[in-house]
């Protein structure tokens, strides 16, 4: 990392600068603790002093709310997390019993010390919070009954003359029932987080959603096939193109204040500065785990995450036009990833009409 160059983090709002310090490395610790011993952080864009502070007899108090699968990262192994926060900030933190839900409280003399704790606490959230796998997403839904048909035919053809080229399988295909466009993903732990979310996307809706379609139906066309990385011979996800008929922005640009917003507000990792458009229909992820999607797509995948690629040079030659359909685009859903509802398709947690 570069000392004038440090990462930034958001957190709730805040932009916090997060510094290298030089310390001797600790033996059979857990990764919480080498992170809270290695790390520092500063508040760069408002005081850090944003939250509520609460005045008491005994000094200050504040409270954080934070989903329960993320209390054992604060309390590290054997407690040690915690032990040094509580030492370093003069603090005392309650943290709720495993498998209850409630807020952490910090309580200490000085003030200075409690909203160290506090800042320190919500660092180590974040950080551990993109360590989890991603619970939904905000997708355009592509399964119409033409563009379902028109895959399987898809499928069908590349299975029938491809199939002797190294990787080509019927497990690589996307399911017909799941074709979507992914804005982003998210990591929402709890109920109120889920809420939080619905609340957002509803107000995207009343912001810039309803301006930027115009009342205008947004009519895309399906057409194409490219694939991710550099080597044809060698691909990992194959995907249709998606352009907008009247040859208009009005798609990308939706997609894009999308996860701008929500990136903004904390919710959703920011992967590219803009969407990459796109509506996965091979995917090597798939071959061992049909669950895979989503981040695996648009994201590198996890250090030792294996794949057997597949040599897609055929596939690019002979179905480089292939036509998928045209559809109109209505709905923007914030998808559960794990859930699928009556039509095959993701849960939808909320979801907003934009034309």
């Amino acid at each position: 990392m570069e000392v004038l160059r440090p990462t930034l983090i958001n957190i709730g709002g805040r932009i916090y600068r997060k510094n290298t310090i030089q310390e001797a490395a600790y033996q059979n610790e857990e990764e919480e603790d080498d992170f809270y011993r290695a790390e520092s952080v500063q508040c760069i864009d408002e005081p850090c002093d944003g939250f509520m502070i609460e005045e008491t007899e005994k000094g200050f108090q504040c409270s954080i709310n934070l989903p329960s699968q993320l209390f054992k990262y604060i309390i590290g192994k054997k407690g040690e997390t915690k032990k040094n926060l509580e030492s370093d900030t003069r603090t005392s933190i309650s943290i709720p019993r495993q498998g209850m839900e409630g807020d952490i409280v910090i309580t200490g003399q000085n003030r200075n010390g409690v909203i160290s704790a506090r800042t320190r606490i919500e660092l180590l959230a974040e950080t551990f919070r993109k360590k989890q796998p991603f619970t939904h997403f905000l997708s355009f839904a592509l399964n119409y009954p033409e563009i379902q048909e028109r895959f399987l035919q898809f499928k069908e053809e590349v299975l029938s003359k491809c199939s002797k080229d190294h990787g080509i399988e019927s497990s690589i295909f996307q399911n017909p029932a799941k074709l979507h466009l992914t804005i982003g993903t998210l990591v929402l732990l709890n109920e109120n987080e889920v809420t939080q979310a619905c609340q957002l996307l509803q107000s995207c809706k009343e912001e810039f959603l309803d301006k930027i379609a115009a009342g205008k139906p947004m009519e895309v066309e399906v057409c194409g096939v490219e694939y991710m990385n550099d080597d044809p011979a060698m691909v990992d996800v194959l995907y249709a193109k998606v352009q907008m008929k009247d040859g208009s922005e009005r798609l990308q640009l939706i997609a894009d204040r999308l996860m701008q917003r929500f990136v903004s507000s904390g919710l959703m990792l920011k992967d590219w500065d803009r969407v990459k458009l796109h509506a996965t229909v091979m995917n090597t992820l798939f071959r061992r785990d049909p669950l895979a999607e989503e981040r695996s797509t648009i994201s590198p995948g996890r250090p030792g995450q294996r794949r057997e690629s597949f040599d897609a040079r055929n596939v690019l030659k002979l179905f480089d036009k292939f036509y998928f359909g045209e559809i109109n685009l209505e709905t923007v859903h914030l998808s559960q990833r794990f859930s699928v509802d009556s039509s095959g398709y993701y849960t939808a947690a909320g979801q907003v009409q934009i034309s």
